[in-house]
């Protein structure tokens, strides 16, 4: 794992409460793993991480992003969706086919919405033709296919 993995990892376990986790992992089941962490908390390590790894390209970004997904913990996950929400700007369409794979395994709605409305949404909307039209016939795809998460995901972006 990168440095920058590694302490937004040992910072979200630290911030985690045993008591928040069981009561996450009651209430959604047990695709996704739980540290406990608040939603103040995940947001403010991701915010700590790029002070402490100011050097970060929009490549490295979008790695720490996958890196910080490849595991299946709710707040990592945030994580990663709060650091693509914090350098939106450097996105463009070619991020699209990471993150509907972010959509398709997210497996909470409580990623999927924030994905669609916070990333994927400003992405689009910042695109230039013809990268807007592949994006929007992307998004179009996206709800016809059988995944629940990529139709929540295109519902959420055609409102």
């Amino acid at each position: 794992m990168s440095a920058a993995g590694d302490f937004i990892d040992l910072t979200l376990r630290n911030e985690g409460d045993w008591y928040r986790a069981q009561d996450s992992r009651e209430r959604f089941g047990g695709y996704l793993d739980f540290y406990g962490a608040s939603v103040g908390a995940v947001r403010g390590t991701v915010r700590d991480a790029l002070r402490k790894f100011p050097a970060l390209t929009r490549d490295d970004v979008a790695a720490l992003s996958s890196e910080l997904w490849a595991v299946p913990v709710f707040e990592r996950r945030l994580a990663g969706i709060v650091l693509l929400q914090s350098r939106i700007r450097s996105l463009d369409n070619s991020d699209l086919t990471r993150i509907e794979g972010f959509v398709r395994t997210a497996g909470l709605a409580s990623l999927v919405d924030p994905l669609a409305a916070d990333v994927i949404r400003p992405l689009i909307d910042a695109l230039d033709e013809p990268r807007r039209s592949r994006a929007d016939a992307a998004i179009e795809r996206w709800s016809r296919e059988p995944n629940e998460w990529l139709q929540r995901a295109a519902r959420t972006l055609s409102a």
